[in-house]
């Protein structure tokens, strides 16, 4: 009886947790609309819709129209958001909603026809691509210059600020009056959506990419003249893209942004808890100061205000850099807030346009990459393959010095990748001199060098076995970065307690999914997976042992390939390492390579790891649990925890724990 007792207060107090898990605060719910209003959106919505799919049903599209379905889609879903999610902000919005939708509706007309005239359109333009990583429809502004004078026209990329308003609706609509920071003569301007409010981290980081590429595919840039500029936030989106990609830019442009947590966020301030140890750790993956020495690729323009206190950022940055001895120049607007002094915009405008006109170079004779993560692993000419160990720093530099010779110098690297440019013109093997010790390696690339006992050799094309790599890094958080798919149980639950806390994270996860990311995430279940479905998405696996069939296989004993998750969890105990905690109360999350589909993640009972607690500052947004946690669920989840992290901590560099 006490027993049952205790169940019953356990799984109550769960419960009694989920109900109370705050709102997001960003975004905000909006107006309310007039009821006539919202019902005729809705019926135009509906119609749209209806003749949409009748179109894409009726599969009579040439294949190179079909690809451009995004552009159209676009639009019903920025008004369907609206509508369903309650995003009007003020009553103009949904005069905004019916131009959309006509906008749509011409596009749609056209496509039946065969035709496609936006994709031909000059001036502001919006289109939308389908994202890789949920599958979701997403849009992007571009504003096509009038006329290309050269055949290398430039493409700038412009970050947004914050604007915990801007929904699809007003992203769109903004967009299409084609108003921006900058738009010099013979350039594209880009405009991601960057997926709302993110700091264009985590998926919004993926979503600029990805519309870069689609704005490539469609249009004539050259992707050696790529400007990357933004403001505010778009100015810490900017910091950020800059020192982890910094080849792919020919110049950078970043203005009043933050840089890292600690300082901005003020974290450690007296009347706030400190975060724990593995949460300060995971600060190296976005704060850009550890990335500094990347910036010394390519060229930087800062701009700060002379009034504005997030001037501190690019004083910390500038002052970074010249410990690595880097100079970036910084122009600061006399006497100015938040905002571009006109005087000094037009001396940034000045550096930027040279430096994007100069472009990128081809083949640069000496390429510095500093990393905590494979994650970030690529510079130019160069790839780190492996690390010694992940979240300290990494660094690789690797110089031309003529003559068929490479002289590289390394620093917890332990794999490593060269890929000689062309215009080297080797027709001989290359002599590589590697942290003094002198290889030779034959003619052509990639070349890829290992770190053995005895010093670097002249290794393989690819290394097997379990370890660390690009793209299977870590932590938990990654795995929201490309396709992935959540996997709902069907089977009996051992652990009651487990299940439901499970199902209701499921829940909690999508709809912050659609609010802090702004798409749908796909579910199957777990009797619906197949070795394909495998082989191109992460699964994320809800439940326990017993109600998700699929975690119940990988955990047998039978499990297939080489490799099974590091743990055993049954309805008595869970085994996890040398420690055993009590099945009743607990609960493993982690990511963990999937021993059925080697290059992709399983992730058992979470989605990505900030919750709305850290909806104030996007500072804040960083991941808050590493690779594996232990949740104690006698402590109900929170707007800032699933439940009371009793342990947690990340894999080594084989996936072991250490």
């Amino acid at each position: 009886m006490k027993v049952r007792t205790l169940f019953a207060l356990l799984l109550a107090s769960i419960q009694l947790g989920f109900a109370q898990t705050p709102t997001a605060k960003s975004p905000p719910l909006g107006i309310e609309i007039p009821a006539q209003t919202r019902a005729s959106l809705a019926a135009e919505l509906a119609q749209f819709q209806a003749d949409f799919a009748a179109t894409v049903q009726a599969g009579q599209l040439e294949p190179w129209l079909a690809v451009l379905l995004p552009d159209i889609e676009i639009f019903p879903i920025a008004v369907r958001r609206a509508l369903e999610w309650n995003q009007f902000y003020d009553l103009k919005q949904p005069d905004s909603a019916v131009a959309l939708l006509k906008e749509g509706r011409s596009r749609l007309d056209a496509l039946k026809a065969g035709d496609a005239p936006w994709t031909r359109a000059r001036g502001a333009v919006v289109r939308g691509f389908r994202s890789r990583i949920d599958g979701s429809v997403q849009p992007y502004g571009i504003i096509v210059p009038q006329e290309t004078v050269n055949e290398h026209p430039r493409l700038d990329i412009w970050l947004h600020g914050r604007n915990d308003k801007l929904s699809e609706l007003a992203f769109l609509s903004d967009r299409l009056r084609g108003k921006s920071e900058f738009i010099p003569g013979n350039t594209f301007v880009l405009h991601p959506y960057g997926r709302c409010c993110n700091g264009f981290k985590f998926a919004g980081e993926t979503d600029v990419l990805e519309s870069l590429e689609h704005a490539l595919s469609q249009y004539k840039a050259d992707p050696q003249h790529i400007a990357l500029r933004g403001f505010s936030m778009g100015g810490a989106g900017c910091w950020h893209l800059a020192a982890h990609y910094t080849s792919k830019w020919a110049v950078s442009n970043p203005g009043a942004g933050f840089v890292e947590t600690a300082l901005y966020a003020k974290v450690f301030a007296p009347d706030k808890p400190v975060p724990p140890w593995w949460e300060q750790v995971l600060w190296r993956l976005y704060d850009v100061p550890g990335y500094v020495a990347n910036l010394a690729n390519r060229p930087m323009v800062v701009y700060s205000g002379e009034l504005d206190a997030q001037k501190a950022a690019a004083d910390l940055m500038v002052s970074a850099a010249s410990e690595k001895g880097i100079t970036l120049p910084h122009l600061i607007g006399p006497a100015t807030g938040h905002k571009y002094h006109p005087d000094t915009k037009i001396e940034v405008a000045a550096l930027v346009d040279a430096a994007a006109l100069k472009g990128s170079p081809d083949a640069p004779e000496k390429v510095h990459l500093t990393t905590y993560t494979l994650r970030y692993n690529r510079m130019d000419w160069v790839k780190i393959n492996a690390l010694q160990r992940h979240w300290e720093e990494s660094t690789l530099t690797a110089t031309h010095t003529g003559q068929g010779a490479l002289s590289v110098q390394t620093q917890g690297v332990t794999s490593l990748t060269l890929f000689p440019p062309e215009a080297w013109g080797r027709k001989s093997g290359w002599k590589i001199t590697c942290d003094g010790q002198v290889l030779s390696a034959p003619n052509g690339a990639p070349l890829r060098l290992q770190k053995t006992e005895k010093g670097w050799v002249i290794a393989a094309a690819s290394e097997s076995g379990l370890r660390k790599r690009h793209g299977l890094q870590g932590p938990i958080d990654d795995a929201f970065q490309d396709a992935f798919v959540f996997v709902r149980p069907t089977g009996k639950a051992l652990l009651p307690v487990a299940d439901a806390w499970a199902r209701a994270e499921m829940e909690r996860a999508i709809a912050q999914w659609r609010l802090v990311f702004r798409g749908e995430i796909r579910v199957v279940a777990d009797t619906e997976v197949t070795p394909e479905l495998m082989a191109t998405h992460h699964l994320v696996l809800w439940g326990d042992p017993g109600s998700n069939l699929l975690l119940t296989k990988l955990l047998s004993s039978k499990a297939a390939n080489q490799t099974r998750l590091p743990l055993q969890w049954d309805a008595k105990e869970l085994r996890f390492g040398k420690e055993v905690y009590p099945a009743a109360s607990h609960v493993p999350v982690l990511v963990y390579p999937n021993p059925l589909a080697p290059g992709r993640y399983i992730v058992l009972n979470s989605t990505f790891t900030f919750r709305q607690g850290s909806d104030t500052t996007n500072a804040l947004q960083t991941p808050k649990l590493p690779d594996w946690a232990i949740v104690d669920l006698t402590t109900p989840p929170s707007n800032l925890a699933p439940g009371a992290v009793e342990n947690a901590g990340f894999f080594d560099e084989h996936w072991q724990l250490p």
